[in-house]
């Protein structure tokens, strides 16, 4: 099977793959015999901050939402350790890697300021008065002769 060159994000966004770097550990957890010998963990390493194929809006939004997963290098840190098989786990990487990065594309919406209207103000108002009234009448009886 030949490895496509590009990581494709969506329709407008792909990433060169010599971009990347990768590298192998063996996994922990239960895996027998296999665990102590095959470095199946992948490692994937990028440098976001100086990735051309990324827009400006969508590498800032990128850097922020990811910012405690870089390193002091500013290299986006990220492993897979899921399968026993090598090129599995860096499907895995590439797809999580796919994941953040399509998070980022997506312009978050503008909030709309919202003004409570005048009759909710009036009746809160009008609640409290009300409350007050209560407990102004619980008090001790007063004789005004």
């Amino acid at each position: 099977m030949i490895k496509p060159t590009t990581l494709r994000i969506n329709s407008h966004l792909e990433i060169p793959r010599r971009e990347f770097h990768f590298t192998f550990v063996r996994s922990s957890g239960p895996g027998g015999q296999n665990v102590n010998k095959v470095a199946s963990k992948a490692v994937l390493r990028w440098s976001p901050g100086e990735c051309g194929s990324l827009p400006a809006d969508v590498r800032t939004r990128l850097l922020s939402q990811c910012a405690r997963r870089l390193n002091d290098r500013g290299e986006l840190v990220l492993s897979s350790q899921r399968f026993r098989d090598q090129g599995k786990n860096i499907d895995d990487c590439l797809a999580k890697l796919r994941s953040l990065v399509l998070a980022a594309a997506t312009v978050p919406k503008k909030r709309k300021k919202t003004r409570v209207p005048k009759s909710v103000r009036e009746g809160r108002l009008q609640q409290k008065r009300v409350t007050s009234e209560k407990k102004r009448r619980r008090g001790p009886a007063r004789f005004d002769d």
